[in-house]
């Protein structure tokens, strides 16, 4: 007979659990195991986090000395390299508040040519450190204050003439003589001439911002304020005699002065277009308007119809002072036409290059 086993006891039953229970795990903890092997072989390697490199940032400074003495002004530390000479001018009118940037005029060498203000620092950069001299320009003005004040004051000085104060003519003589059209139609066109000048100045003429010192202001007004009172003073005298061949001369130097302002005004409007319709910068060609087709033959042809409107002018009114405005005005456009013709040259020689500079064949 078999014996009838007795059954476990709570203890045993336990001691089973806990022996089942733990060869659960171990086999759990090798799937896992293996699983995460798997994982990582088909990953590939381990890739360690990118270090984070910070850029650094080299400043200059800049030392500025006095252009004759050679003696340090003052240093303008932590300049980023897209800094511009503007930027370096501002920090040093910080520095001395008596020189504000536009009466600050910065060379590289004591006698070397002013530095631009667009210019960038790091173009003039060989070290960390700088060296710029300083020079005072003295009192500055913006062009397009230079430009009103100098155009205001003829307009003004002719009409004052015009209506022919008593402090300036005889009363008698000037209510006795009668006046000739020609001083009438002088006097429109040579208020017209100075209207022009000065609604291009605030209208179509665009400055950069630039200055000019004062004293240029003030030599230029001299000049044309001048001018204008010797040549009105003879045209508006009550004895003022008519130019020798009559109404013929006078409307056919009518006419050439108006052509000539004309012309100025168009092409003036074509400069100012070219130089700010932010494409590429080519020399301004022809274009339907007939006034600027004087393209075709020289460089600067707002120059030849400044100089035509003024050898009508003298034309048209036969007086001494008014001719020879016009030969210093025709020796001066001259001067600046053969400038300009230069930097055409070097920026736009294939356009240029069988072009006069003011006057065909002549200049």
């Amino acid at each position: 007979m078999h014996r009838r086993q007795k059954p476990s006891t709570p203890e045993h039953k336990k001691d089973l659990a806990a022996h089942g229970g733990a060869l659960s795990m171990s086999h759990n903890d090798t799937r896992s195991f293996f699983n995460f092997s798997q994982l990582v072989l088909s990953a590939g390697h381990l890739k360690s986090p990118p270090v984070l490199k910070h850029s650094k940032i080299t400043y200059f400074e800049v030392e500025i000395l006095d252009g004759q003495s050679k003696k340090q002004i003052c240093i303008v530390d932590k300049v980023p390299p897209s800094s511009t000479l503007l930027d370096v001018k501002h920090k040093f009118h910080k520095a001395c508040p008596q020189w504000y940037p536009s009466r600050v005029g910065l060379q590289l060498e004591r006698n070397g040519p002013y530095l631009k203000d667009s210019v960038n620092i790091q173009s003039l950069a060989v070290s960390s450190i700088i060296t710029l001299y300083f020079t005072d320009l003295g009192q500055q003005v913006g062009w397009t204050t230079f430009f009103l004040t100098e155009y205001t004051g003829p307009l003004l000085i002719y009409l004052l003439f015009y209506i022919r104060l008593s402090t300036i003519y005889d009363q008698v003589e000037s209510t006795k003589n009668f006046r000739h059209p020609v001083v009438h139609l002088a006097c429109f066109c040579h208020c017209l001439h100075y209207i022009r000048h000065l609604l291009e100045t605030l209208f179509v003429h665009k400055f950069s911002g630039g200055h000019t010192p004062l004293k240029n202001m003030i030599k230029g007004c001299a000049f044309y304020w001048g001018f204008t009172s010797w040549i009105a003073y003879y045209i508006n005298h009550p004895r003022y005699t008519p130019p020798s061949f009559g109404h013929r001369q006078v409307c056919f130097a009518a006419l050439a002065f108006l052509m000539c302002e004309a012309g100025n005004h168009f092409i003036n409007v074509a400069l100012a277009h070219q130089n700010h319709s932010g494409s590429k910068a080519c020399f301004p060609s022809p274009t339907y308007n007939p006034f600027t087709w004087l393209f075709l033959l020289v460089s600067c042809p707002n120059y030849t119809y400044e100089i035509g409107s003024w050898i009508s002018f003298t034309v048209m009114t036969q007086t001494l002072p008014v001719g020879i405005f016009a030969f210093l005005m025709v020796i001066q456009m001259s001067l600046w036409a053969q400038k300009k013709h230069k930097l055409y040259l070097k920026r736009f020689y294939p356009e240029v290059r069988r072009k006069a500079a003011m006057i065909p064949i002549i200049f």
